[in-house]
């Protein structure tokens, strides 16, 4: 997949493109229903597929402090479109100038003269320009004058209400995995690459992977029953942490996994881990064997959900 920024217009989509809008943080089953009419209307014109998207979020440009928690790095987005298919990936830097567009100039500079577009998915109420004033309407009347077309699909339901980032934001924090997992299509899942750690987990009897959240405020926190790819056979199990460590006095937000029955050497390897059922919350301990003596209890409580014997 061709991952371009800006509004450069000499690259592939230049020549003409079917192109969805909008930020896919999560690329839940709504982002997923808004993907598969992308490639429907890529098979019925025979032009290669776009997806733009925004970074920053725009809410973390105008709100910073109270900006959704993401639950996906760009990296992660642009791997997860290049695997379904997406043939590119435009990534416009949301800003002061982007900011300041209106609608039309939006639709003329973006739309028009950067992607060429002759197709736009959209989700139902999108919206953009200054002050959010750009609709379908507008959309649709400058689509007819520049040359392309505008499918507005309904909101995707599960369970009876609409599926959206928020929903599973708000099911993660609360630890429902089962209702995240349904949302997503898939297990919700963390990647990064492995970093040096001080080792005190090897000392405990627990060595573990750790990795950078890279993010301003982590969407889950706990203990967590995990799979992880990237270190061997995919889908190993493990249990993990999500947290700062306050036993030991971090700070750092750090995901912590410790495999069962594993001895490689992890370091500077990327690993994607599933979190797939939540033990409980990160506390306090008083000290390090209260600490261990309930890590030996996680990881037997996590083998026994995961299938594994120890």
């Amino acid at each position: 997949m061709l991952i371009t920024r800006g509004f450069d217009s000499t690259r592939a989509a230049s020549r003409g493109c079917v192109v969805a809008i909008g930020n896919f943080d999560g690329l839940h089953l709504g982002h997923q229903a808004i993907l598969a009419r992308l490639a429907l209307r890529s098979r019925e014109t025979g032009l290669p597929t776009a997806v733009l998207t925004f970074e920053p979020h725009p809410r973390e440009y105008f709100a910073p402090q109270s900006a959704p928690t993401r639950l996906m790095r760009l990296r992660d987005k642009a791997e997860m479109l290049g695997a379904a298919g997406v043939a590119e990936l435009r990534v416009l830097r949301f800003g002061a100038a982007l900011s300041a567009w209106d609608g039309v100039t939006f639709i003329e500079r973006v739309l028009g003269r950067a992607l060429g577009a002759k197709q736009v998915v959209i989700g139902t109420g999108f919206r953009y320009g200054q002050g959010r004033s750009g609709d379908v309407a507008l959309l649709r009347a400058e689509g007819a004058r520049l040359g392309f077309g505008v499918d507005e699909l309904p909101q995707h339901v599960f369970g009876g209400e609409p599926v959206s980032s928020t929903r599973v934001r708000a099911a993660l924090a609360a630890g429902r995995l089962d209702e995240a997992r349904a949302l997503l299509g898939r297990d919700f899942r963390i990647s990064g690459r492995v970093i040096a750690g001080k080792r005190l987990g090897r000392r405990l009897g627990f060595p573990t992977a750790n990795m950078r959240l890279h993010r301003r405020v982590s969407p889950v926190a706990g203990i967590f029953a995990v799979r992880v790819s990237g270190a061997g056979p995919e889908g190993l199990p493990g249990v993990a942490s999500v947290g700062t460590r306050p036993t030991v006095g971090g700070v750092e937000w750090l995901l912590e996994v410790h495999l069962f029955d594993f001895d490689g050497d992890l370091y500077r390897r990327r690993l994607a881990v599933d979190l797939i059922a939540k033990l409980r919350d990160e506390v306090h301990y008083s000290d390090l064997a209260a600490m261990t003596a309930q890590m030996h209890r996680d990881a037997s409580r996590a083998r026994e959900l995961l299938g594994t014997r120890g």
